[in-house]
């Protein structure tokens, strides 16, 4: 067996062990087990956009503020729609959709269905399988707070009167367990059970990444407010997503187009842009958020 083998041997058991640990289900886990079609010694993800003059991304219906799609026009906007559209206006190339999910895009990319994918945290687990350019933004952490209770730091919510609600096994609750492990928490299912332990007033506090606080209490004002915390600041760099290859061209030129956009300010206002779809106005963005 050659060396090539081994490693391709390597790379489709480590998809394999990310796919259950993702809860993806045997057809998926199956479509795995196939090698993708190799790529000559020579080609590169960036040579082959720009020679079929197509970028191939994944695209998330629902997952506000990345993706959204008009279900009249077919349109999609959103803030790594716009992040796609100036990449592909760069490389004088146009945009081809798969619908997917956070899980799924990270197989897609490993099996070469497409090219990029947006919005995904780069964790280790992650990085065994795929490469991650330089972050888009760091996503911080904080906490949806009930009306009148006031939280600037973890230490402000690690108190054993305090009732905190997560969803299970998110990010969420990690944070909340290690940073505010005195306190009351309550793991529930899903977000919207999480949210509701709120506004029924059976918790004090949900701990929610950025995004996700921001856009509950778009929806419902009733809420409270939200607000990052401190002492530690938490947070989890966002990245997009790319296949793993020995040339690394294609990874380089999107990290470096990620600097420049940030640079200049441009990825703040798409930011902004992709929010305000989820009813949350250019001024509930903090500005600590570095982005």
């Amino acid at each position: 067996m050659t060396t090539e083998q081994r490693e391709r041997g390597n790379s489709r058991r480590d998809a394999l062990k990310l796919g259950a640990g993702l809860g993806l289900g045997a057809s998926a886990l199956a479509a795995l087990a196939t090698p993708a079609i190799a790529q000559g010694a020579s080609d590169s993800t960036l040579d082959r956009v720009r020679a079929s003059k197509t970028l191939r991304i994944a695209v998330l219906p629902g997952e506000l503020p990345y993706f959204n799609k008009d279900l009249a026009s077919g349109e999609w906007s959103g803030f790594a729609i716009e992040m796609a559209k100036d990449i592909a206006r760069t490389l004088d190339v146009k945009l081809d959709y798969t619908e997917s999910t956070y899980g799924n895009s990270v197989l897609e990319l490993q099996s070469g269905k497409i090219d990029l994918a947006f919005a995904l945290s780069a964790t280790p687990q992650r990085a065994l399988v795929i490469d991650f350019t330089s972050p888009v933004f760091s996503h911080p952490f904080g906490a949806v707070l009930k009306k009148g209770l006031t939280a600037k730091t973890w230490d402000d919510l690690n108190k054993k009167e305090i009732r905190i609600a997560v969803d299970v096994g998110s990010a969420n609750e990690t944070a909340a367990r290690r940073f505010a492990p005195n306190a009351d928490i309550k793991a529930l299912k899903t977000r919207d059970e999480v949210m509701l332990e709120l506004a029924s007033g059976r918790v004090d506090a949900v701990v929610s990444a950025l995004i996700l606080g921001l856009t509950a209490v778009a929806k419902n004002r009733n809420l409270g407010s939200y607000s990052l915390l401190q002492k530690p600041a938490v947070a989890i760099a966002s990245c997009m997503g790319v296949r793993k290859e020995a040339d690394k061209k294609w990874r380089d030129f999107l990290s470096t187009w990620v600097e420049y956009n940030r640079g200049i300010g441009q990825m703040r206002e798409w930011f902004q842009k992709g929010l305000a779809l989820s009813g949350v106005p250019a001024a509930d963005l903090p500005v600590e958020v570095d982005i």
